[in-house]
């Protein structure tokens, strides 16, 4: 597999449309519901910001029975190599793997099955240039993290389990890649050391959902309600994009799982 191009380096994406439904969103710290109107209002800009940042958005029709499915990072997970379905730990998610089964199919040569009976979110995955890291969640089992495992290695994918500290939802909801020596992280997540080799980028005190930005290409989305964080970033010479993710945040979710991005070299 050539690593010469960096992670974060993608020029496909898929997004799905919100449903109305989306305002049930599972949640595990109520803040109220979020309008489906405002969260149609995120979504729009997540996809210009995507086209700006010079990707290719392939949008996939909303899915009434499913008010998570905006969320289509968690029931698959795509690489230049291939694409990998999950079982995502939601009981009410499970079937959303059936759903973006066909898109993927058409979009993808190599398309692998999780194995087994065990659990995996994508949302607990995080690539990086030497490996590809599996957090254990409330979402992701063991069973499930190795089972992904094997999936990996036939990509040709080296990859690693960590754990997600007590209490959060996804690894990435603590984390993310700055670029390819950089992490932005939590400092609780710090704490645990499964980051000592890179150099790290420690949220301030209180902003800590802005963990989870997004580097796409050469831009660093990032959470507007966090101006310390983009302050941060923009000091250390990254180029900023503020995204408003006030209404998906009532649903636990923030930038990195609303898409399923990846570099296709025959686009």
């Amino acid at each position: 597999m050539s690593q010469a191009r960096p992670v974060y380096n993608f020029n496909n994406i898929i997004v799905r449309t919100p449903s109305t439904t989306v305002v049930n969103g599972l949640r595990a710290d109520d803040r109220g519901n979020p309008t489906y109107e405002g969260v149609k209002a995120e979504h729009d800009t997540y996809i210009a910001a995507m086209k700006d940042a010079g990707v290719k958005v392939t949008v996939l029709p909303a899915l009434e029975a499913f008010p998570d499915s905006i969320f289509v990072e968690d029931p698959a997970l795509v690489f230049t190599e291939g694409a990998i379905l999950l079982r995502p730990g939601a009981a009410t998610r499970v079937k959303e793997t059936i759903e973006i089964e066909p898109t993927l199919r058409a979009m993808f040569e190599t398309v692998l099955d999780l194995p087994g009976t065990g659990l995996a979110d994508g949302g607990d995955v995080l690539t990086t240039r030497e490996s590809v890291m599996i957090g254990l969640s409330a979402r992701t089992d063991k069973v499930g993290a190795e089972a992904l495992q094997a999936c990996l290695d036939k990509l040709g994918r080296k990859s690693e389990i960590v754990a997600t500290p007590e209490g959060v939802l996804h690894f990435k909801t603590d984390c993310s890649l700055l670029d390819e020596e950089t992490v932005l992280s939590t400092a609780r997540l710090a704490k645990s050391g499964v980051f000592d080799r890179f150099k790290q980028v420690i949220i301030p005190e209180g902003e800590e959902p802005a963990a989870n930005a997004l580097r796409v290409n050469d831009v660093v989305m990032v959470g507007s309600d966090f101006p310390r964080t983009i302050e941060m970033l923009d000091k250390l010479g990254y180029k900023v994009v503020p995204m408003k993710t006030t209404e998906i945040g009532k649903i636990d979710a923030g930038l990195s799982c609303m898409s399923l991005r990846w570099f296709s070299n025959t686009l």
